[in-house]
């Protein structure tokens, strides 16, 4: 297939809903299809694919995502660097609703999702630093007057429940920091092709172990992540332009030893 983005953004539809010249494409693969057709738009003189990782009427919960499906969809058209906004619960008392995170490191605590490419014959790729350097200080430069919290560990739980109080405080005294759903096997799958990738993570609550008047609800995660979508957007358009267009990162030589 012809090269068509070599950057791509996987998040809900709020975050292109506002681009011009929108282009969507249908992509086959041998994983079924991908969440949804991608979404090609300019932004600046960049093309840039965009892919709602659960559907964009969110019909897909975390641990149905078509994960395989979504990553080779966006190497097979090109795609070289993945942005990856996210929701996420907050393990410390200051990190509240509305923080913005690069997280630089995660611990998986999902079970049962398709993790890996290789079938067939056994690949092992370097995992040790799961996010890009180069992309993740490239976003820390383009923040503008946006406050990014720079490092932290996401903890990634299977779902769709939230954690429990003491779940929770475990993740906390293990290191982590977020406490998310969704953000393996897409950094793994990435890595795996070669593809650069980034989570960039805003807190939408604190999680149940953090905050003790309340638990998590589904009502609270979307109003927040609603509220701060300009933000994200305008991140997002600041840094696109600014990815570089030559690689010469870690990610871009995971498989060259293979």
């Amino acid at each position: 297939m012809t090269a068509l983005a070599d950057v791509a953004v996987i998040g809900g539809t709020g975050l292109y809903a506002l681009l011009d010249d929108v282009r969507e494409h249908e992509v086959d693969t041998p994983y079924g299809p991908p969440s949804d057709p991608i979404t090609i738009a300019s932004v600046g003189d960049r093309p840039v694919a965009f892919l709602p990782r659960h559907g964009k009427d969110h019909r897909y919960p975390p641990h149905r995502i078509p994960y395989r499906a979504n990553i080779w969809a966006l190497h097979q058209i090109g795609v070289r660097h993945i942005l990856a906004p996210c929701a996420v619960g907050g393990l410390r008392a200051d990190l509240g609703p509305g923080t913005f995170v690069l997280p630089d490191q995660l611990i998986d605590r999902t079970s049962g999702r398709a993790q890996t490419f290789y079938d067939q014959r056994a690949v092992h790729v370097n995992f040790a630093d799961p996010y890009c350097p180069v992309d993740r200080r490239v976003v820390l430069d383009n923040a503008g007057a946006l406050e990014i919290r720079d490092g932290g560990t996401m903890v990634v739980i299977e779902g769709p429940r939230f954690s429990t109080r003491a779940e929770s405080r475990w993740y906390t005294a293990v290191g982590g920091t977020l406490v998310n759903m969704t953000g393996l096997p897409e950094a793994v799958l990435a890595r795996e092709l070669a593809v650069c990738y980034t989570a960039v993570a805003l807190v939408t609550d604190l999680d149940a172990g953090v905050d003790g008047d309340h638990g998590v609800t589904q009502e609270e995660v979307f109003r927040v992540f609603g509220q701060n979508i300009e933000r994200l957007r305008k991140l997002l358009v600041d840094v696109v332009p600014e990815l570089p267009r030559t690689r010469d990162c870690p990610c871009a030589r995971a498989l060259d030893e293979l």
